[in-house]
């Protein structure tokens, strides 16, 4: 018995390391991850491609007919998000890059889909362009900010975050309430 209950402690206390050693000379050896510069305005950019592309392919996939398409009478239309998204994106993409918003001539929901797509794409081109000097070396500074208040700069970059995902949820939403799938939810393309 006692016998027995030393192979055990040994079999415990050896097993897992002669397993590592073994896995190390068989395996390659891991070459170290290199650090992401600017992980934080990376991510950012990284993020408003992305939700970028989704928030466009949603205003191009809504039937024009289905524009003025609220929920209820309480909620924003379909087109009043388009238009509440170019606007925050010149507004907030300008703040968090430390540069003054374009100056546009105002589009407002009425306008029709192909003006206000057309005003979505602008904006984002606006955001890539902008955001594309922005670096994790000002993250902290104080900017002005709605209401007069100031908030930092990587709180205005999580707030836009945020709203790039809120606003997308009610396009799907909206999209889906109108027979339609929104952009992240289509099956992709087998490779």
């Amino acid at each position: 018995m006692q016998i027995r209950t030393v192979a055990a402690a040994l079999a415990v206390a050896f097993v897992p390391q002669l397993a590592a050693a073994q896995a190390a000379t068989t395996a390659p050896a891991a070459q170290p991850a290199t650090p992401v510069a600017n992980p934080v305005s990376s991510a950012f950019r990284a993020d408003e491609s992305r939700v970028g592309k989704n928030l466009i392919a949603a205003a191009e996939q809504m039937p024009a007919d289905r524009y003025d398409f609220k929920p209820t009478p309480a909620q924003m239309s379909f087109a009043d998000i388009v238009v509440h998204l170019s606007e925050g994106n010149d507004f907030l993409c300008g703040k968090i890059a430390g540069m003054a918003a374009p100056s546009r001539t105002k589009v407002d929901a009425k306008a029709g889909k192909d003006a206000l797509v057309a005003r979505l794409k602008e904006t984002f081109a606006f955001c890539d362009q902008a955001l594309a000097g922005v670096d994790d070396t000002k993250l902290g500074e104080e900017l002005p900010f709605f209401g007069g208040r100031k908030m930092s700069r990587a709180a205005i970059m999580t707030i836009t975050t945020g709203d790039w995902a809120d606003h997308y949820s009610q396009q799907a939403i909206y999209l889906r309430l109108n027979g339609h799938l929104p952009p992240t939810a289509k099956k992709k393309p087998a490779a």
